[in-house]
């Protein structure tokens, strides 16, 4: 597999990982992991943390234990900085805010979470970016990091992340829900989405290496989420 390398040096490696790739195997070994592929590269890498599968964006990992402890001790801290952007159902229009909701393991046991004054602190910051008639392109700063955690803050603050198939309404996004007028091609037998995965990508992760100095890096807005944008800001009026 062709990695997305943002940065790399004998302590640890940071990647620009695509959306629907797993980030560490999971408990079934469904499908190949990040992890996999770099232990195949390096032969040895340490989880720091993760991103949901079908999230988009900068993960970092270790190339050794003393980094692997300085950095997941960071995450633990709340020292590091993440940013993500996303883009959620409906309009929002509180311009800013915090969303301090303790989050825990959802009691159907299915691998979802929810919010319960018994579960874990987490706090996410949120700024609205743009505003579109049915959507709203948001950027969250998390100072916690539970699972899923924007996913299920977004879900609390009533505008779901956009294509969640879990905590929001699942469906793709199309062009004919956006464009005045749209007529399907004489080539084509039925529409594509324009998304059909989750809204939702890393931009943003800064942290210490062991030496003190500071370390930023930023993923780009992948494709499929750009031509999104694309379209909204066209058909916006």
């Amino acid at each position: 597999m062709q990695l997305d390398i943002l940065f790399e040096n004998t302590d640890f490696i940071v990647i620009n990982k695509p959306a629907g790739l797993l980030s560490i195997p999971d408990r079934i070994q469904s499908a190949p992991s990040l992890k996999d592929f770099l232990i195949a590269k390096y032969g040895h890498i340490f989880t720091v943390h993760r991103l949901d599968r079908e999230t988009s964006g900068v993960i970092v990992f270790a190339k050794n234990e003393a980094t692997h402890k300085h950095l997941s001790a960071q995450f633990e801290e709340r020292s590091t900085k993440k940013i993500y952007v996303g883009l959620v159902l409906g309009h929002v229009y509180a311009t800013s805010g915090t969303i301090d909701e303790s989050i825990t393991q959802h009691y159907k046991d299915d691998g979802s979470m929810m919010i319960h004054a018994k579960g874990k602190p987490a706090v996410t910051n949120y700024e609205v970016l743009e505003n579109f008639k049915a959507f709203t392109w948001m950027q969250f700063h998390i100072l916690t990091g539970r699972t899923h955690q924007i996913r299920v803050h977004s879900k609390h603050l009533g505008h779901p992340i956009a294509c969640d198939t879990i905590y929001g309404d699942s469906k793709p996004i199309l062009l004919s829900a956006i464009k005045h007028r749209f007529k399907l091609s004489k080539q084509e037998e039925e529409e594509r989405p324009i998304l059909s995965r989750l809204g939702l990508h890393a931009l943003q992760l800064s942290f210490k290496d062991a030496a003190g100095n500071t370390h930023q890096f930023e993923a780009p807005v992948p494709k499929d989420l750009r031509a999104l944008l694309q379209q909204l800001r066209k058909w916006k009026g």
